[in-house]
């Protein structure tokens, strides 16, 4: 069973707590994590409201370059994997106007959110869960700052114009007659720093258990988001913190929903093992910017950008 940490605790055992989820699962449960259930209902009911219109109205906001909108079922195929994953799913990201200097100089992935024609209680449902969910990793962050031994502001300069992605995701039932290698979501570890997930009470994520080689069950557990370590905090931790394969089998028969937040740091933040006490010559890692890192990823994994690159 993976572990559930309180986060409201004391801070120096919040950490601790941490500390030892990141180095064996890379994977744990927190609640009393501050985020309303009345909004993640409804940000929940907006998610069901969209994803059951026809197709031809969802494509009416067709994700764009800024990684922004809606991608339909076959456009995420998960490095390594045989099939694209089974899913539908709207992604947003911090909202900037055209004329924000970061947006006029051409930074990828950054712009206004590409919403649907419409449907303004779905954007403000969406909008005030990214606000809730930026707010609660920026404190999961300072502790897990402490966890590595250093001040629990040290995440806080290289989160002032955050790279945070939130996507409410939709798992159709699993096709019965489905070859074993289709997954709802392929194995894989994500781009960024860390995730925080809510999902409702469907089931059908799994974690790779480094220790035993096997897969077990990341159950949903009423009041809690599971939180992992992404690839971005691995590489920054110098593998002390290692990210964690995870899957996502959609069996119960019935629609499936969940809300994945990506709180990464801002575009140009560079990350590098040595800023954490790592010598040079134990560094793992040359240093790179959280953006150019995150954007690699999602090159290599989206259709709708490979397409383009072609």
């Amino acid at each position: 069973m993976l572990p559930i940490i309180d986060l409201s605790g004391p801070p120096a055992e919040v950490a601790a707590q941490i500390r030892e989820a990141c180095l064996t699962h890379g994977f744990f449960y927190v609640k009393n994590h501050g985020v309303p259930a009345d909004l993640i209902d409804r940000t929940v009911e907006q998610a069901k409201l969209f994803f059951r219109q026809p197709l031809e109205e969802k494509r009416k906001a067709k994700v764009n370059m800024r990684h922004r909108g809606f991608n339909a079922l076959g456009d995420a195929l998960m490095y390594g994997a045989t099939k694209p994953d089974y899913k539908e799913f709207f992604s947003i990201g911090l909202e900037l106007p055209e004329d924000d200097p970061d947006v006029v100089a051409g930074q990828a992935l950054r712009g206004p959110n590409n919403w649907p024609p419409g449907r303004p209680d779905f954007r403000a449902a969406l909008s005030e869960y990214y606000e809730a969910l930026g707010t609660c990793g920026a404190l999961l962050l300072s502790r897990v700052a402490q966890s590595l031994g250093v001040a629990p502001d040290f995440f806080v300069d290289k989160y002032q114009k955050r790279l945070q992605r939130t996507q409410i995701i939709y798992y159709p039932p699993h096709p019965p007659a489905a070859e074993d290698d289709q997954f709802g979501l392929a194995a894989h570890t994500d781009f960024g720093c860390i995730t925080l997930l809510w999902q409702d009470d469907n089931g059908g994520l799994e974690v790779h258990d480094r220790t035993a080689n096997t897969w077990i069950p990341a159950p949903p557990i009423p009041g809690t988001l599971v939180v992992n370590v992404g690839d971005l905090l691995g590489r920054w931790t110098n593998d002390r913190y290692a990210s964690t394969p995870h899957r996502v089998l959609n069996k119960s028969g019935r629609e499936r929903f969940s809300i994945a937040t990506f709180y990464d740091p801002d575009y140009m933040a560079m990350v590098d093992p040595k800023m954490l006490g790592v010598t040079g010559a134990e560094s793992h890692y040359d240093p790179t910017t959280a953006g150019d890192h995150i954007l690699g990823r999602i090159q290599r994994s989206f259709g709708y950008r490979k397409t383009a690159a072609e």
